[in-house]
């Protein structure tokens, strides 16, 4: 290569100079001077040099031109086939003084020992941040000037980072190249197969020095030192909500734009969020990834698997201060005190009735809509909410899930066994404050309210009769469906009269 270099540079000494008056090109001009002379059609950014344009424009393009012959990968640049041959080789000459790791490269070493040192020596002009290497400081940067220079050829969705456009590709592709040895998940990201085999494992090295709970992710321990101090930074600028974490913002949002981007490839159901989009698509492969290890139970989300967990343990940390009564998971707190301050913030938009908790609003339009989405494989019944399936698949198997620990009773749900516990404590935390009554379940002060407020909101769709309670409307229904007619003979009625007459004859 040296020899050929000669011989190029002899060539061009024997040619005649083409600027009769002993200037520079332009170019030869700009590279002196350091004035960046080719741009980039595409993102606009700057070269002093041609040649590292168009390694440049490769980014954009995909061109891949130099190929290892070994292994067949290839790399838009020359200097990076040439780095990756040496994987093959195994020669690692470069070695730590401090750790003896060993590297191939001078640079990469050099780059390592910045991790004994802790030494960053390229720092940011603008918020003053230190970088170990000069990348790492250019990806930084891009912050600061919003510059986004990799975009998705199907979405359009730009990114900062060429990592970050590779891994957003793959929720077009379905590409999972990172498979679990154990169950054989596949995941996109590296990251998150290492935060899956904690789930087999059950390790949780991340521990929050406050109150000592323990997480399988950085990133987890990390949004839960927040809930200690308190701290919102992400602001909605519709309604003024704060939130702690900038992707709890971005999905609230969502619910003033009605956005859903995540579509299921089975059934066609769009969600607001991927992770919900992802739970969804559970119920048609019937995968249930967490299990328990105390009684054998599966479930398909992590989270719902803490909950049940916390029934073994009887753990409840988080306690009201108004009624004193406990809670598992701090979510659970924060919905049972809006019966306290009787905030409804979740409004149906066809007929105007608030709910506290948004899971009772999606239940409650399924009223409207009819939709009943999850249906039983043995008797082909239909629900609205997994949760009812689940409920009644227990019809088929005799699963008796919640035991009575005071009386043995068992329940097939979790929520009657709760309300079952009341009877036991004979406690009434639901008070009337008209007339002093206590009740263990706010329905049943709710339904009790309407004694005094003459309230009849369960109307009868054949007379008009009014009813203040549900089950009153059901019994009341029963009469008309005795005395509907009978197609030929007369109303039910006539027909117990006459079968009297005939009796009597």
């Amino acid at each position: 290569n040296r020899d050929i270099d000669l011989i190029n540079t002899s060539k061009y000494r024997e040619r005649p100079d083409s600027h009769s008056d002993g200037r520079k090109s332009p170019s030869e001009e700009g590279q002196k001077t350091g004035e960046k002379t080719s741009q980039c059609s595409q993102c606009g950014k700057s070269f002093t040099r041609l040649g590292n344009l168009k390694s440049h424009e490769r980014i954009h393009t995909g061109e891949k031109p130099f190929q290892c012959s070994q292994c067949g990968k290839s790399f838009t640049r020359l200097g990076n086939l040439k780095e990756h041959k040496i994987i093959h080789t195994v020669e690692k000459p470069f070695q730590c003084s401090q750790c003896e790791k060993g590297f191939r490269w001078l640079g990469n070493l050099k780059k390592h020992e910045r991790t004994h040192t802790a030494e960053k020596p390229f720092q940011c002009s603008q918020c003053g941040n230190g970088f170990t290497q000069l990348g790492s400081l250019k990806e930084h940067e891009r912050l600061h000037t919003g510059e986004k220079p990799f975009q998705c050829s199907q979405c359009g969705k730009s990114f900062a980072l060429l990592g970050s456009l590779k891994k957003h590709e793959r929720t077009h592709t379905g590409e999972k190249p990172f498979q679990c040895s154990q169950c054989g998940k596949g995941f996109t990201r590296l990251g998150n197969l290492k935060d899956h085999k904690r789930v087999h494992t059950g390790e949780k090295p991340f521990q929050c020095s406050q109150c000592g709970n323990n997480f399988t992710r950085l990133r987890s321990l990390n949004e839960h030192k927040l809930v200690h101090t308190g701290e919102k930074r992400f602001q909605c600028s519709q309604c003024g909500k704060g939130f702690t974490l900038l992707g709890s913002l971005k999905k609230h949002e969502r619910t003033h734009t009605g956005e859903k981007p995540f579509q299921c490839s089975h059934c066609g159901k769009i969600f607001t969020q991927l992770k919900s989009l992802k739970v969804h698509e559970r119920i048609h492969t019937g995968e249930t990834s967490y299990h328990c290890s105390l009684c054998g139970k599966d479930f398909t989300k992590l989270g719902n698997l803490n909950k049940h967990k916390q029934l073994h343990t009887g753990a409840k940390p988080f306690q009201c201060t108004q009624c004193g009564k406990g809670f598992t998971l701090l979510g659970n707190l924060k919905d049972h005190k809006r019966v306290h301050t009787g905030e409804k913030r979740f409004q149906c938009s066809q007929c105007g009735i608030g709910f506290t908790l948004l899971g009772n609003l999606k239940k409650h339009e399924k009223i409207h809509t009819g939709e009943k989405s999850f249906q039983c494989s043995q008797c082909g019944n239909s629900f609205k909410s997994l949760g009812s399936l689940k409920d009644h698949e227990r019809i088929h198997t005799w699963e008796t899930a919640y035991h009575c620990s005071l009386c043995g009773k068992n329940f097939t749900k979790l929520g009657n066994l709760k309300k079952h516990a009341e009877f036991h404590t004979g406690k009434k935390p639901f008070q009337c404050s008209q007339c002093g009554k206590g009740f263990t379940l706010l329905g049943n002060l709710k339904d009790h309210k309407r004694t005094h407020t003459r309230e009849k909101p369960f109307q009868c769709s054949q007379c008009g009769k009014g009813f203040t309670l549900s089950q009153n409307l059901k019994r009341h229904e029963r009469t008309h469906t005795v005395l509907t007619m009978t197609p030929g003979v007369g109303t039910s009625s006539e027909n117990r009269t006459g079968n009297r007459v005939r009796t009597k004859k």
